[in-house]
C-alpha cells in the first residue's frame, strides 16, 4: 500500500479506545488520609536526601483523593472512551493483606468507577503501579517469594470488590522499571541496591505474581465478570548504532531481549526467559566463579503457569535508542555488565523533558511491528505515551501537539498498512502530576495543574483541545485549528508566569 496516496487521512478502528492514564501515588495525595497505610514511595520521599527534585513528595500531588470530581470534568472535556488509573494497594489494604480492609478506600474507588461508568467511560484498572505497601516491602518486597502469594490475594480482593464493573485489568505496571531501578540500582523506591541479583529476583517474582493473579481471574471470575487481564510492559525501540556492525546488531537484539522480551516472551510465547538473556547472564556468572546463573531458573511448572497469561498486550512507549556494543569493565556483577552495550541518543532527534526522552514517533510504529511479528500478532493497547515539559510549561504547547500528531499518524500506519492489531491509545498523562524522581518539574499532562494554589486548579493545554478533536473524529481527518484563548495564567509565590494563555475546550 502506498503511504503517500492512501494515508492522507489517518483513521482508527470504530471501536478504538481513546484514553489517558494516571497512577495513584502520582495524583491522589491524601497519603495518610482515612486509614491509608504507607507505601514505599511515602517512605522514600519522606527520607529526603535529594533523591527527588527539590525533595518534593506525593503527599498532596494533584489532590485527586478529594478532587476526583475535578478529574472527571477533565476526562469528560476530552471525550475519552477509557480512563486508565491505578489502585493504591495500601489505601485498600493498609498492611498489604486482607487482614485489615480499609472501607474508606473501597468507597473512594467505587466512586471513581461508578462515576466513570455513569458517563460511558470504561475504567482500565492497574493493581500495582510502583507503590507497594511498606509493610509488604518490609517482608522483602519483590525480592521475596512471599510477595507472590500476597499479591495474588490482593488481586483476588480487587476482583471481588470491583470486578463486577471493571472489564480491563492490568496487574503490574512496567516490571522492567521496578526490577532494574528499584531493586538493582536503587534509584526508585524502595531504593534497594542489589547489583547483579536484585533485578532478576524481583522480575522473577513479578512474573509469577502476575501469572497467579491472571489464573485467579481466569478460573474464578472471568465467566461471571467477562473481563480481561494483562500486564503493562514498557520498551524503547532500538536500532544498531552502526548498521554494518555485527556486534552492534547483536547488542541491539540483546537490548530488546533484556528490555521487552524478558517479560513478553514468558507471558506471550513459552513461559521462559529469552535464550540470549539466559546465555549472557549464565556466561558472566561462570566468569564470576558462580556455580549457577544469577538469573533464577524457571521450572517446567512455572513455565506452564506463566505461558499465555495475558488477554491483550499493554505497551508503554516513550523513546528510542541507537545501540553500540561495548564491554563494561567491572569485577562486580551487575545488570549493566550483563547488557554490555551503550545506549545512544541520536543528536538529530528532538528532545523533551526529562533529559533522557528523545522524541522518536516512528520508533513506536517499528516497535508495534516487532511485537506483531514476535508475539503472535496480539491485540495491543498503547497504555502510555507522552511528551514532557519542564516547569514552567507552555500552555500553548504546539511542539508537544506536533509530537502527538506525528505519533498518532505512526499508529494509524501501523494499523492500516502494517496490519498491527492496535485497539487503544492512552496519553500519559491526564494531568501534570508527581513524576517520580522528577517531582513536579516534568509536566506530562493534557491539563496543567497549579501546584502553588491550594485548590490545585486544572487548566487544559492546547494539546488537550487537539486531542479531544481526534477523539471526537476517531482520527486526524479534518482537524480543527479554532480555539478560544482566555486569560493569561499567573501563579502565586512569585513563580515565573506560565508562558501562553488559558486554552478553553
Amino acid at each position: 500500500m502506498a503511504e503517500t496516496s492512501e494515508m492522507e487521512n489517518y483513521t482508527f478502528p470504530a471501536s478504538f479506545a481513546w484514553g489517558a492514564a494516571t497512577a495513584a501515588y502520582q495524583i491522589e495525595g491524601g497519603w495518610d488520609a482515612d486509614g491509608k497505610g504507607p507505601s514505599v514511595w511515602d517512605t522514600f520521599t519522606h527520607q529526603g536526601g535529594d533523591r527527588v527534585f527539590k525533595n518534593q513528595t506525593g503527599d498532596v500531588a494533584c489532590g485527586s483523593y478529594t478532587l476526583w470530581e475535578e478529574d472527571l470534568k477533565c476526562i469528560k472535556q476530552l471525550g475519552l472512551t477509557h480512563y486508565r488509573f491505578s489502585l493504591s494497594w495500601s489505601r485498600l489494604l493498609p498492611d498489604g493483606t486482607t487482614g485489615f480492609i480499609n472501607q474508606k478506600g473501597i468507597e473512594y474507588y467505587n466512586k471513581v468507577i461508578n462515576s466513570l461508568l455513569e458517563n460511558n467511560i470504561s475504567p482500565v484498572v492497574t493493581l500495582y503501579h510502583f507503590d507497594m505497601p511498606q509493610a509488604v516491602e518490609d517482608l522483602g518486597g519483590w525480592r521475596s517469594e512471599k510477595t507472590v502469594d500476597i499479591f495474588e490475594k490482593y488481586a483476588q480482593f480487587c476482583y471481588e470488590t470491583f470486578g463486577d464493573r471493571v472489564k480491563l485489568w492490568i496487574t503490574i505496571n512496567e516490571p522492567y522499571i521496578v526490577a532494574r531501578f528499584a531493586y538493582e540500582e536503587g534509584i526508585l523506591a524502595p531504593a534497594k541496591k542489589h547489583p547483579g541479583y536484585g533485578a532478576y529476583e524481583a522480575g522473577h517474582n513479578m512474573l509469577r505474581a502476575h501469572a497467579k493473579a491472571w489464573h485467579n481471574y481466569n478460573t474464578n471470575f472471568k465467566k461471571q465478570q467477562n473481563g480481561a487481564v494483562s500486564i503493562a510492559l514498557c520498551s524503547d525501540w532500538a536500532e544498531p548504532f552502526n548498521p554494518s556492525s555485527a556486534a552492534d546488531k547483536e547488542a541491539t537484539n540483546r537490548y530488546l531481549a533484556f528490555y521487552l522480551d524478558w517479560f513478553a516472551k514468558p507471558v506471550f510465547i513459552d513461559g521462559d526467559y529469552p535464550v540470549s538473556m539466559k546465555l549472557k547472564i549464565s556466561e558472566n556468572s561462570k566468569k564470576e566463579g558462580l556455580k549457577t546463573s544469577r538469573l533464577p531458573e524457571l521450572t517446567e511448572e512455572e513455565k506452564a503457569l506463566i505461558k499465555g497469561t495475558a488477554d491483550f498486550f499493554c505497551l508503554n512507549y516513550y523513546t528510542s535508542r541507537k545501540i553500540k556494543h561495548c564491554t563494561v569493565a567491572s569485577e562486580d556483577p551487575s545488570f549493566i555488565c550483563d547488557l554490555s552495550l551503550e545506549e545512544i541518543k541520536d543528536p538529530d532527534w528532538p528532545q523533551c523533558a526529562p533529559e533522557w526522552l528523545a522524541v522518536v514517533p516512528w520508533g513506536l510504529r517499528k516497535l508495534l511491528k516487532y511485537i506483531k511479528k514476535t508475539f503472535n500478532n496480539p491485540l495491543i493497547y498503547i497504555t502510555e505515551n507522552g511528551f514532557g515539559q519542564n516547569d514552567p510549561p507552555l500552555l500553548e504547547d504546539t511542539q508537544r501537539w506536533k509530537f502527538f500528531e506525528e505519533t498518532l499518524r505512526e499508529v494509524s500506519k501501523a494499523i492500516n498498512i502494517d496490519g498491527v492489531n492496535v485497539q487503544g491509545y492512552f496519553v500519559w498523562s491526564l494531568m501534570d502530576n508527581f513524576e517520580w524522581i522528577y517531582g513536579n518539574n516534568a509536566r506530562f499532562g493534557l491539563f496543567h495543574v497549579d501546584f502553588d494554589q491550594a485548590t490545585l486548579p486544572r487548566t487544559p493545554y492546547l494539546s488537550a483541545l487537539k486531542y479531544s478533536n481526534v477523539v471526537k473524529r476517531n482520527g486526524l481527518e479534518g482537524q480543527a485549528d479554532n480555539y478560544v484563548i482566555k486569560g493569561p495564567i499567573t501563579s502565586n509565590k512569585n513563580k515565573i508566569p506560565l508562558k501562553g494563555s488559558q486554552t478553553q475546550i
